[in-house]
């Protein structure tokens, strides 16, 4: 037995297809294929039952694959410790981004990553909140950048910057030439949210049923630029992150206002696993993004 079947064991856990597993680890099906079953030998147990269809894991094969996710995870944690000691700031860093932050930060905090740590390798992976605290915790990213929420207790976690919510209003709308409009204001108006596991949509509705907003329920976005267009077509207001606006998006039809009297916002933070050997890396990454933040905002 050795690292690579178990790296091969839950590839093909993770994908339940031998050709996909293979070409996501970067060998041929009859390798991949070949090694499981010698692991099968090895181990005396079938850990899953081939059918033209499908993969299906045995009940052994489930608690063997766990228990290899585990052993990778640790194997993991021992380069990680060693590279603390010598290089904290090389190597490959896996960084997971919601897509509510990934695409509007990237383009500012990347370069300025690469210049100060050149011998850093990033790699970067983008899904939504759940997904990306599953794959930190069982070590499959080495840290997040997303907004932070308080069921994120069990992970230590680094605050990057404060980022407000503006007002996105359609440019004929009535309050389109004011400057700012009070929270208190959009009593009654029923506001446009992203559809369920955006942490966005949590954050946002929080505060506008404070100050008895509600949510306009005839449509969900999957994007914050669904949400822009459907603002800029005069189907609705809604919440945006002040970063997502940019200067791009001035002339796309939509006007953005502050809002005032509790004005919302979110905490954007770098999160990771408690006891992580990379926290001196993390620490320094925090250093580089906070810098660059304030002149964004």
């Amino acid at each position: 037995m050795n690292l690579r079947d178990l790296e091969y064991l839950v590839a093909l856990a993770e994908e339940r297809h031998f050709r996909k597993a293979a070409e996501k680890c970067f060998v041929s099906q009859p390798t991949l294929s070949g090694q499981l079953r010698k692991l099968e030998d090895e181990l005396g147990v079938v850990l899953m039952e081939r059918t033209s269809r499908k993969v299906l894991f045995t009940p052994a094969g489930d608690a063997i694959t766990t228990q290899a996710r585990r052993v990778l995870a640790a194997t993991k944690e021992l380069r990680d410790i060693a590279r603390t000691f010598t290089e904290p700031m090389s190597g490959e860093l896996h960084i997971g981004l919601i897509p509510t932050v990934g695409p509007y930060l990237l383009p500012h905090i990347i370069p300025a990553l690469r210049q100060h740590f050149p011998e850093l390798h990033i790699y970067l992976y983008e899904a939504q909140t759940q997904v990306l605290l599953k794959q930190l915790a069982d070590g499959e990213l080495d840290c997040l950048i997303l907004a932070k929420l308080d069921e994120m207790g069990n992970f230590g976690s680094i605050p990057l910057y404060q980022e407000p919510m503006m007002l996105a209003l359609p440019e004929e709308h009535a309050w389109s030439a004011r400057q700012q409009v009070g929270l208190s204001e959009l009593k009654g108006e029923k506001l446009l949210m992203l559809e369920d596991g955006h942490c966005l949509r949590d954050q946002a509705m929080g505060f506008c049923f404070a100050a008895g907003v509600g949510e306009d329920t005839h449509f969900q976005a999957t994007s914050l630029e669904t949400l822009r267009n459907m603002v800029a077509a005069g189907s609705g207001l809604t919440l945006i992150p002040k970063l997502a606006i940019g200067q791009q998006h001035e002339a796309s039809g939509v006007r953005y206002l502050p809002v005032t009297d509790l004005e919302p916002s979110r905490t954007i933070s770098l999160l990771y696993r408690t006891h992580s050997v990379r926290r001196p890396c993390f620490n320094e990454m925090a250093k580089v993004i906070s810098k660059i933040m304030p002149s964004l905002l």
